[in-house]
């Protein structure tokens, strides 16, 4: 059977392209980069690791895009090597409050420890660390 590998990047389609960049660039630490694809259009994405974050906007999403692309619908998990106390500090820095955290959960690979925020179209985010016993 054909097996996947890994997760090449995601959609976010958003209401607004420039605040979803600074949020996640300045809250977050990922870059950003405009690209074109093939259709020239010019295109924003959000880089960390070996992953990237494509945006979409939700007056104009472009083709193809998910049945109902709709802003605020995602729930994302991210593993940092950061420890939560000093994401804690950096969130309050930018006025960004923790709706949940730290808390236990069950990620991919094994326990981890999260904190809860949103983005500014809601979509639920979670910053980890794994559980180290």
């Amino acid at each position: 059977m054909p097996q996947i590998r890994a997760l090449d990047h995601l959609v976010l389609t958003v209401t607004d392209i420039d605040r979803t960049v600074a949020f996640y660039c300045d809250v977050l630490g990922m870059v950003a980069e405009q690209f074109q694809p093939v259709d020239g259009s010019p295109r924003w994405a959000l880089k960390f690791g070996a992953q990237k974050i494509n945006l979409h906007p939700a007056a104009a999403p472009f083709d193809p895009k998910a049945r109902v692309p709709q802003p605020g619908s995602a729930d994302l998990c991210f593993l940092s090597d950061t420890p939560l106390a000093d994401w804690q500090a950096h969130f309050d820095a930018y006025g960004v409050s923790p709706e949940q955290g730290p808390v236990a959960r069950t990620g991919a690979t094994g326990p981890i420890v999260s904190l809860y925020i949103r983005d500014p179209d809601g979509n639920l985010l979670e910053v980890s660390n794994h559980k180290v016993d």
